[in-house]
C-alpha cells in the first residue's frame, strides 16, 4: 500500500520561489568587483533569475545541456545557478583557481556550451579558447558599462540578457532525480572526476544542513559564505540561505582580513563559513587593530582540519562560537559538524574542546562506519583508526562520463580518509590515506602533529609530509611558515611539541619556507611538498 500523500518534486527551483514569496524583501548583499555593496532583494533574484533563464533558452539552451560558471560569489552568480537549474539544465562550476589547461580539460569532459565569467577569468579563457570545440558563447557577468574592455569577440553582457528578456520563465515540472549541477573533485591523484548532483540531492542536502545540530540558519541570521560557490557549492549557503529566509552577503573577490572584517561590521554578520586560512588572516588583522566583531556568532570552519590555536582564539578572544565540519565534494558536500550533545555539556570544559575539535557528528542523512583494509567494521571506540565510509541520499554513487564506480559491496563510498569515531559519535580525521606516515609499522598522524604546531605562536602554517627513511620506512618532516617578521629555529619548533605526542611521533626534521604550496581548493599542497621533500632520511 502506498500513501495517499502528494506528489511534490525537489527541484531547487522552488528553495528560491519561496525566498522570494516569502522571505521577498529580504536582501542579498554583494562587494562588486568594481568596489561598491549592491543590494537586491530575494524578489528581485528571482525575477533576474527567470529573465535569465528565458534568455539561455533563447540561446538554444536546453534540459541536461551544461552551463559553466567562473566567478566570485556574488548576486550575478547566484542568478545564474537557479536560472540554469531552474530550466532544467546543468550548472558546471569551475574553479578559477585551476591551471589553465586542467580548466580546458574539465569543460571538454563536461562539454559546457555556454560559460558565465567574472571579467577577471577572461584571461584565462582566452588563452585556451582555441581549445573549447563545445563552447558556444560566453557570456561576461557585468552591466554594458564594463564590457569596453572586453577582449572576447561575441561576448554577450550579463545585465543586457536580463533585460532583453521577460521574467515568465517555466521553471521546474521535471523528474526531481535529474541532473542540477556538476562539480569536479580537485584531481590531486589522477584526472578530476565528475560529481553531478540531482535537484533531489540538492534540497535533501539543504534540509539536512539546516537541521538545529547542523548549521542551524533561520531567518534571523544574516550569512556571509566565503568558501566560493565552486567549492564543493559553498558547503550548500547558496540553497540553504535563502531556504530560510536568511540574508545573505556575498564577498565578491575581496577575501583578505580587512575586506571580510568590514563586511561583517557593515552588513551585521551572524554566521560565516570559510577554510582555516581566511579565519587567520582576519584573526590577524583584528589583533593588530585591537578590533572586536559585534555581530558575529558562529563561524565554520571545514576544507582543512581547524587548528585549536584558532578555535580558542575566536572563542576567548571574540566570543564566537566555532562550528568544526567535514564534507567532500562527493558528499554535497557536508558529513560531519561538531554541535554539542547533552552528554558533552557535562563534560569539562576541558573535554569539551578536546570533542570540539574533532570533525564532528553526522546529521541525519549521512551513514557513516569506519573499516579495515578487507573491509571490516572496527569499533567506535575514539582509538581505532580506519578507513572512513559514508552513505546516504546525498552521496555519489560513481563520477559522470566514466570516471569509475564509487561504492563498495554495501553501498558504501570509501572518502579517502582514515578516521576515529568516539562513544560520542564524533569523528575525527587523522589523515587522508594517502597522507597517512607509516614509520615502523605503526601510523602517525600529520593532521594532529600540523594543529600542534599551528599552535606555536610564531607559526602563520605548518604542514607535515612523510618522507622515505631507511629502517623505519617513513618518517615525519614538519613544513612551516613563519608569521611577518619572526623567525625561529628548529629545535624551537620541535621543542613545542615535546609532552605532546609520542617521542616517536617527533619529526626528524624542520623545513622553514617563504611561501606554503596551495591547491586549487586552498588547501595546503602535500603532493607538491612531497615533490620538494621527497629524498631519503639518512
Amino acid at each position: 500500500m502506498l500513501g495517499l500523500m502528494q506528489d511534490w518534486p525537489l527541484t531547487v527551483d522552488r528553495i528560491l520561489e519561496h525566498a522570494a514569496t516569502w522571505h521577498g524583501a529580504r536582501q542579498v548583499a554583494t562587494r562588486m568587483a568594481e568596489g561598491p555593496i549592491i543590494r537586491i532583494t530575494y524578489a528581485e533574484l528571482h525575477e533576474r533569475a527567470r529573465r535569465l533563464t528565458n534568455a539561455l533558452s533563447a540561446l538554444g539552451i536546453k534540459p541536461g545541456d551544461r552551463v559553466a560558471t567562473l566567478a566570485w560569489n556574488t548576486a550575478r552568480h547566484m542568478a545564474a545557478w537557479y536560472a540554469i537549474m531552474g530550466m532544467g539544465a546543468v550548472c558546471h562550476t569551475l574553479n578559477p583557481r585551476l591551471y589553465v589547461d586542467q580548466l580546458c580539460w574539465i569543460i571538454n569532459h563536461a562539454e559546457d556550451r555556454i560559460i558565465f565569467v567574472d571579467r577577471a577569468f577572461l584571461p584565462a579563457l582566452t588563452a585556451v579558447r582555441d581549445q573549447l570545440p563545445s563552447l558556444e558563447h560566453v557570456v561576461v557577468m557585468a552591466d554594458r558599462a564594463h564590457m569596453a574592455d572586453v577582449a572576447w569577440p561575441g561576448a554577450l553582457c550579463f545585465e543586457d540578457l536580463i533585460a532583453e528578456h521577460g521574467p515568465d520563465a517555466p521553471w521546474g515540472g521535471f523528474d526531481e532525480n535529474t541532473a542540477a549541477g556538476l562539480c569536479y573533485t580537485s584531481g590531486t591523484s589522477g584526472a578530476p572526476k565528475g560529481v553531478l548532483y540531482s535537484h533531489r540531492s540538492n534540497v535533501l542536502h539543504t534540509l539536512m544542513t539546516l537541521q538545529r545540530d547542523a548549521m542551524g540558519l533561520s531567518a534571523r541570521d544574516v550569512v556571509l559564505p566565503i568558501v566560493p560557490m565552486y567549492h564543493a557549492n559553498a558547503w550548500g549557503l547558496a540553497f540553504s540561505a535563502p531556504a530560510a529566509g536568511a540574508k545573505l552577503v556575498m564577498p565578491g573577490a575581496q577575501m583578505d582580513g580587512a575586506s571580510i572584517h568590514e563586511l561583517i561590521e557593515t552588513e551585521q554578520v551572524t554566521f560565516a563559513a570559510a577554510v582555516p586560512t581566511v579565519w587567520q588572516g582576519l584573526l590577524d588583522h583584528l589583533r593588530a587593530r585591537r578590533a572586536r566583531l559585534s555581530s558575529l556568532e558562529r563561524v565554520m570552519i571545514g576544507g582543512a582540519a581547524a587548528p585549536e590555536a584558532l578555535v580558542r582564539a575566536f572563542r576567548d578572544e571574540q566570543g564566537v562560537e566555532v562550528l568544526h565540519a567535514w564534507g567532500m565534494t562527493e558528499l554535497s558536500p557536508v558529513g560531519t559538524i561538531a554541535q554539542r550533545t547533552p552528554e558533552l555539556v557535562e563534560l569539562s570544559p576541558e573535554a569539551q574542546s578536546r570533542e570540539m575539535l574533532k570533525q564532528g557528528r553526522v546529521p541525519f542523512g549521512v551513514e557513516m562506519r569506519l573499516t579495515d583494509e578487507a573491509d571490516k567494521p572496527l569499533p567506535h571506540d575514539g582509538r581505532t583508526f580506519g578507513r572512513l565510509k559514508v552513505r546516504g541520499p546525498c552521496v555519489a554513487r560513481e563520477y559522470f562520463r566514466g570516471g569509475g564506480g564509487a561504492l563498495d559491496a554495501d553501498g558504501y563510498f570509501d572518502t579517502g580518509d582514515v578516521a576515529t569515531i568516539d562513544l560520542l559519535g564524533f569523528m575525527q580525521i587523522t589523515d587522508r590515506a594517502k597522507d597517512v606516515i607509516k614509520s615502523g609499522g605503526e601510523w602517525i598522524s600529520s593532521i594532529e602533529l600540523e594543529n600542534l604546531a599551528a599552535g606555536h605562536p610564531k607559526t602563520e602554517v605548518a604542514a607535515v609530509i612523510g618522507v622515505p627513511h631507511p629502517k623505519w620506512d617513513e618518517r615525519p618532516l614538519l613544513v612551516v611558515k613563519l608569521r611577518a617578521g619572526e623567525t625561529a629555529t628548529a629545535a624551537e619548533m620541535l621543542a613545542h611539541l615535546d609532552g605532546k605526542v609520542a617521542r616517536w611521533w617527533t619529526p626528524d626534521e624542520v623545513q622553514f619556507v617563504d611561501e606554503m604550496p596551495l591547491g586549487a581548493t586552498g588547501k595546503i599542497d602535500k603532493k607538491k611538498l612531497r615533490e620538494l621533500y621527497s629524498r631519503p632520511h639518512v
